[in-house]
């Protein structure tokens, strides 16, 4: 264990806050965050379709870990990077090392959940996930029409000769490959062909019950109907082996902005080279035997530690349908109907109520039904004379992009900023961009060089002879269907000057020129790393003074080094600091000398935790601060961000309050160790179990 001199004066000049063993690698960091995301699939108390659903969730998690996480290190490796970087000062060999142990090791786990303790649970639920050696008589005969009239016509097996080259692998589709014995019908002797899955066919596939004798919510894989029936593509061979595979490739976007005239069509051209980007990782079935291993490793120009070998389907996300298709209450989550606060009952003009008092939201458990109707209200009022909005995720068919096209029909001002470059969006905001700017909307793409990640509206209405600005800021995202799934809070006020700042964000995002001053809005890339060292450090001249210091921080995650070592040095100084982080936590906790006041915790339940929330008690005179924010190089210095002060004195103390319910929570809580793992939280021996979540939805939502 470290070990550091304890007075805190002392410390702060003798030991260097910036060495390598008080920081934890940001990539193993994530990848133990995915293994709490696991743990729900594994957890009794979570309701059975909702743990398959989690393990779905761990499945998507480590694929995107793959596309973007590793596909960068191995860019770094290719391009001949040995020197060690970031805080923890690893070679990107090293950290490749340690993720293909720690992967291999989570995928494992995700295998055996599936085999050995869902399955079997949700047959005993009359859920079945009905393997090809399992089907009777009549599901065979069922199977083998469906086969016959909705696989056969579409399944293109590929046989590999001189004339027929190994076929470019889509991105994480699902592929056969067959081996062979015997010749075709020129002659020809094949022993390898690759058969892709259609891409328009469900990987599970529903049995009917009256044409299959099956039960109401029985299941076969895509993936069992293709093995049974492959040798039915290969005529007058024989099938000696069929194994499925998927490839998972770098599916980072690159962009050269210096060199781009349009940045929409730069994107756009991009999303197709997505698709073939180098290969990162191999799945492939546990029996495949090692020739046929080899051969694929040597087609995707992968080593050993690229390849996992699965006992099940290598795409286990898509088991996410059955979740969807299982109309089960019982093996579900309770329902619930978000809530509204009481000013907005029997309260239809949205913009009466803001003049009078600030509103504040919290999503899920309160509904996000008001941004839209602000949204729609603005663009019916003959009185609204501008709209503008960032947009960075919204879903398709989005009733806020509906209601923005509405105003700009109806001869409004509306501009909206769209991040094209939302990883994995950039398609659905090409396609609303287009929506947009044919409604007559001004749509802007942000900076170049820079992600426009604030969540923003500002509508300006003609008010007798003066102009006031509404505004709503939120942590999320401006998406109807994540704002059920995410919790985020959404600040809507009419206050001038925080209306004024937004104008000035709004001048700074679709013009040039420089930064204007703002007021009350701390925004990256300009003032908001500042400002956070800052109140960090006069929480430290706080402590050190006698007066009354604290500070909670609730974001997804915390990997910046400057900040860190600001909270380091706060700890030193005698601060409390909790800090309450979802996901990748570079900070080392527990550190004598260091950060022994230091405690980090991880909320994972029900609902993804994406609120950002800021408290310092500044000796009494607290401050509270929600943000689109995380506390990363890329939130602080490469991104446009909104941090915005909650000035109301009871929607600070309600902030405070709730922020509070996850620092008590004993159920859903994760607390970081000294050696980088986590330990679950659970009730002392006659303690009550508390849940925030749970705890919110009773306080803020109605039953469903």
């Amino acid at each position: 264990m470290l070990g550091f001199p304890t007075d805190p004066w002392l410390g702060m000049d003798i030991i260097d806050l910036k060495q390598p063993e008080l920081y934890f690698n940001r990539e193993l960091s994530l990848l133990e965050f995915n293994r709490r995301v696991l743990a729900q699939a594994r957890d009794e108390a979570t309701p059975l379709l909702e743990r398959l659903r989690f393990l779905c969730i761990a499945s998507t998690n480590l694929d995107e870990f793959f596309e973007i996480r590793v596909a960068g290190l191995k860019q770094r490796v290719e391009l001949g990077a040995v020197q060690p970087s970031g805080p923890d000062n690893r070679t990107p060999q090293e950290i490749l090392k340690a993720v293909s142990g720690q992967a291999h090791d989570l995928m494992d786990e995700q295998y055996r959940v599936l085999n050995e303790v869902l399955i079997p649970r949700l047959a005993e639920r009359e859920i079945r996930l009905i393997r090809r050696t399992e089907w009777t008589e009549a599901q065979e005969a069922w199977v083998h029409k469906y086969f016959e009239e909705s696989l056969l016509p579409v399944l293109s097996p590929l046989g590999l000769d001189p004339a027929h080259p190994f076929p470019r692998i889509l991105n994480k589709s699902l592929n056969f490959i067959v081996s062979l014995e015997g010749l075709d019908a020129f002659g020809r002797s094949a022993e390898v062909a690759v058969a892709p899955a259609p891409r328009a066919l469900p990987r599970i596939i529903q049995l009917p019950m009256e044409e299959s004798g099956s039960g109401p919510f029985d299941f076969v894989f895509l993936s069992s109907v293709i093995h049974a029936y492959i040798d039915q593509q290969f005529p007058g061979m024989q099938v000696t082996g069929c194994y499925q595979f998927r490839v998972t490739r770098n599916s980072d976007l690159f962009v050269d902005e210096e060199e781009i005239d349009d940045l929409l069509r730069a994107v756009e051209g991009e999303l197709a080279s997505r698709r073939y980007g180098a290969a990162v990782r191999l799945e492939v079935a546990h029996d495949c035997p090692e020739d046929i291993v080899e051969y694929l490793l040597h087609k995707f120009q992968l080593g050993r530690d690229d390849l996992y070998q699965v006992n099940g389907p290598v795409n286990l996300n898509r088991l996410a349908a059955v979740c969807d298709l299982v109309d089960r209450p019982d093996v579900k989550y309770p329902g619930f109907t978000s809530g509204l606060p009481a000013r907005l009952i029997g309260s239809p003009d949205l913009f009466e109520v803001l003049r009078k008092q600030d509103l504040l939201l919290h999503h899920p458990f309160e509904s996000f039904l008001p941004v839209v109707d602000l949204l729609r209200q603005a663009a019916a009022d003959p009185e609204v004379l501008a709209i503008k909005q960032t947009l960075y995720r919204t879903g398709p068919d989005s009733a806020i992009v509906d209601a923005l096209v509405t105003a700009a029909q109806a001869g409004k001002e509306v501009t909206v900023v769209i991040e094209l470059r939302a990883r994995f969006d950039e398609a659905a905001n090409i396609g609303l961009a287009e929506r947009l700017q044919e409604a007559g909307a001004h749509v802007v793409y942000g900076i170049v060089g820079y992600k426009m990640h604030a969540k923003l509206i500002l509508i300006v209405r003609r008010e007798g002879r003066t102009l006031r600005r509404y505004t709503h800021l939120g942590t999320g995202n401006y998406h109807p269907r994540t704002a059920r799934l995410y919790t985020d809070y959404g600040l809507f006020t009419s206050d001038p000057v925080i209306g004024d700042d937004i104008h000035r964000i709004f001048l700074q995002l679709t013009g040039v020129g420089r930064a204007p001053k703002i007021r009350k809005v701390l925004a990256s890339p300009f003032a908001l790393h500042g400002a956070m060292l800052e109140r960090i450090d006069r929480e430290a001249r706080h402590a050190a003074e006698g007066r009354a210091s604290r500070i909670i921080v609730k974001v997804n995650a915390l990997v910046e080094p400057q900040v860190i070592q600001a909270l380091y040095r706060a700890s030193m100084a005698g601060v409390r600091v909790d800090l309450i982080v979802r996901g990748i936590c570079c900070l080392r906790p527990g550190v004598p000398g260091v950060s022994e006041r230091i405690r980090v915790r991880s909320v994972v339940g029900r609902f993804l935790e994406h609120t950002r929330v800021y408290y310092f008690l500044n000796g009494g005179e607290s401050e509270v601060f929600c943000a689109s924010a995380d506390w990363m190089d890329r939130n602080f210095f490469r991104r446009v961000e909104a941090c915005f002060p909650i000035e109301s004195r009871a929607l600070r103390e309600r902030v405070i309050k709730e922020l509070k319910f996850y620092l008590k929570d004993n159920t859903q809580a994760w607390v970081l160790q000294n050696d980088g793992t986590y330990h679950r939280r659970a009730p002392r021996s006659g303690a009550s179990a508390f849940s925030a979540q749970q705890r919110l939805l009773e306080l803020l939502a109605s039953p469903g």
